[in-house]
């Protein structure tokens, strides 16, 4: 009989009848236009990026890259937090590989409260400073998000726990930072990585489809692209790449100018030693859509205070600073 019950379930996921189907589709298309104006997926909560994506689909898979340092984690961070604090109270689950949860924490901490991380790192907070830190943490405390910060976490570990999480209390969106740190599902390390990434990257998508909810997954890019005029990043950039761009729905870059300005206007070291600038200066940012298989492509561009972990519409951060 268990027999017959799974290899009945089986043949319903198989064919669907395309009335069905059509029906399906009347009825988005019915609901869409009677909440013209909103955004129809998850919202990211920054406007000009949820116009050119509609919000994140339920069942997308979404790589966001970047070079170390240029704010991958902090981006990701922003959005999670900001789609937890939405007035539909959304679930995150958040696999962090390479920070601790305290970590996380703290970035989304002065993220939320504007305060200023350096003065929170080395214990010389200001009153005003304390007052931020306290409204934030009371913010996100009534937040639904979940953080596992197992390292070196499996493919098929994070399909049972996302599994989990959505039984217990709900799934509406997960954050892996970052991709090349997943153990493929095999029982030892595969020789051939990029074959083991290609698998990671399929469960990640089969993840998003099996759960209805999309999974943001953040990936290295490869020192290529330090080596060109134009360094904004292309998918060619993408670490380990396989099948991930095939696999995504949506790929976006973070491109700093700022990150790469030496300052000195000298081009022609011929070393390859380029050094990539870090400073604490706030600046645009560049969110590049190189593919998205729904809608168009194009640029958007924020305002990043480092200070606070925070990235901000352009007009905002106008406003915030004038």
């Amino acid at each position: 009989r268990r027999i017959l019950e799974l290899s009945s379930t089986r043949e319903s996921d198989g064919f669907k009848d395309i009335r069905d189907v059509l029906g399906q589709v009347y009825d988005n298309a019915e609901q869409l236009d009677q909440n013209s104006g909103q955004t129809p997926g998850i919202p990211t909560g920054y406007r000009d990026l949820d116009q050119m994506t509609a919000g994140f689909n339920r069942n997308d898979l979404i790589i966001l890259a970047a070079r170390p340092s240029v704010g991958k984690t902090a981006f990701a961070l922003n959005i999670a937090q900001k789609v937890a604090t939405h007035e539909d109270q959304y679930t995150v689950g958040i696999f962090s590989l390479e920070m601790g949860a305290d970590q996380l924490a703290t970035r989304m901490i002065c993220s939320s409260g504007n305060v200023d991380s350096n003065r929170l790192r080395t214990g010389t907070m200001t009153e005003e400073d304390w007052n931020r830190f306290t409204v934030a943490v009371g913010k996100l405390s009534r937040t639904k998000i979940f953080i596992d910060d197992t390292p070196g976490v499996r493919i098929t570990d994070i399909r049972s726990k996302c599994r989990r999480l959505k039984q217990e209390h709900g799934l509406d969106m997960i954050v892996i930072d970052y991709l090349q740190l997943i153990q493929g599902s095999g029982s030892r390390a595969s020789d051939n990585r990029q074959q083991e990434v290609s698998e990671i990257s399929r469960m990640l998508k089969a993840i998003a489809r099996e759960l209805e909810c999309p999974v943001i997954a953040l990936s290295q890019l490869s020192r290529g692209v330090e080596q060109r005029q134009d360094k904004r990043p292309m998918m060619s950039d993408i670490r380990e790449s396989g099948s991930i761009e095939q696999d995504a729905d949506i790929v976006a870059f973070l491109y700093r100018d700022d990150y790469y300005n030496r300052g000195d206007g000298d081009d022609d070291d011929d070393d390859g030693g380029f050094e990539p600038q870090t400073n604490d200066e706030n600046g645009e940012i560049e969110i590049i859509i190189a593919k998205q298989r729904n809608g168009p492509t194009g640029t958007v561009k924020l305002h990043f205070m480092k200070q606070y972990n925070k990235f901000t519409d352009i007009d905002y951060a106008h406003a915030d600073m004038g």
